[in-house]
């Protein structure tokens, strides 16, 4: 049996690292782990790399990776599973890095009332015009997951954010 129009809200409520999640569902059988990064620089044995470790300690200009992973954790196939994540207070979406395999993603300007593909968004200007919307303005992203999400098996989606 499938578990239909399933509707997660995940609420990241944070600046760095602190999430307060909302789910909401007619069987909590996903599970959502969120996660706020950024990348180092390390170097180790004269080799530079990349990692990734909690923001302890970040400044206006740092580019923060949120990440949340899903999981079906019933014992039964999910399908029609969205996720709507607000991007944080005093951060800007940085364009083009919303991802999540399987997933169509759509962006909002109006708080998460209304989403349309990145591009289609339209705001209201000071002049009462309408100009088309910048990704600095977008204020949700929401990724649907398009595929059966089987007992056990699990996802990632995510994107990356700049601190004002």
């Amino acid at each position: 049996m499938r578990i239909s129009r399933l509707v997660i809200f995940a609420n990241l409520f944070i600046l760095l690292g602190v999430f307060s999640l909302g789910v909401q569902a007619a069987e909590p059988t996903i599970k959502v782990k969120s996660l706020a990064e950024i990348e180092v620089e390390v170097v180790n044995n004269g080799i530079k790399e990349i990692t990734r470790s909690s923001p302890i300690k970040a400044v206006p200009g740092t580019e923060v990776i949120y990440t949340n992973t899903f999981e079906n954790v019933g014992s039964e196939t999910a399908s029609d599973i969205v996720i709507n994540n607000p991007i944080p207070v005093d951060t800007e979406y940085k364009a083009g890095s919303a991802f999540g395999e399987n997933c169509e993603i759509v962006f909002s300007v109006d708080g998460g009332r209304t989403f349309g593909e990145a591009g289609s968004l339209n705001v209201k200007g000071a002049d009462g015009y309408e100009y088309p919307a910048l990704p600095r303005q977008y204020t949700h992203i929401r990724w649907t997951y398009k595929g059966q999400l089987a007992a056990g098996q699990s996802g990632e989606l995510g994107f990356r954010a700049i601190i004002k």
